[in-house]
């Protein structure tokens, strides 16, 4: 089962892919985080977006856990708009789950 609400029927190859890596991170939190986000977001992020979110997405959940929690400083090359955006964003974790159609 995951969180997916938003049908990705309209969305281009990439921004599907986004989106599904975004759900299927291995660690929920971030799942949820990130697949939330990405449904709120992906429709709109430009190329250049995209490209940020992708790089910020390829490092490691533990670790991305404690950067957007606050425990851990953000390294250098992550301090950028949009991780800010993705660390101020507020998943909605009592969102009931469902499988998409």
């Amino acid at each position: 089962m995951t969180g997916v609400t938003l049908t990705s029927a309209g969305l281009d190859p990439r921004r599907r892919r986004i989106l599904f890596r975004c759900w299927h991170r291995g660690i929920r939190e971030m799942d949820l985080v990130f697949g939330q986000f990405a449904e709120a977001e992906i429709a709109t992020l430009s190329d250049a977006e995209l490209d940020e979110f992708e790089t910020i997405m390829a490092e490691e959940d533990n670790d991305l856990v404690r950067w957007i929690m606050g425990t851990w400083p953000v390294p250098e090359h992550l301090q950028t708009p949009m991780f800010a955006r993705l660390a101020a964003y507020t998943p909605d974790f009592d969102k009931p789950l469902r499988t998409p159609e």
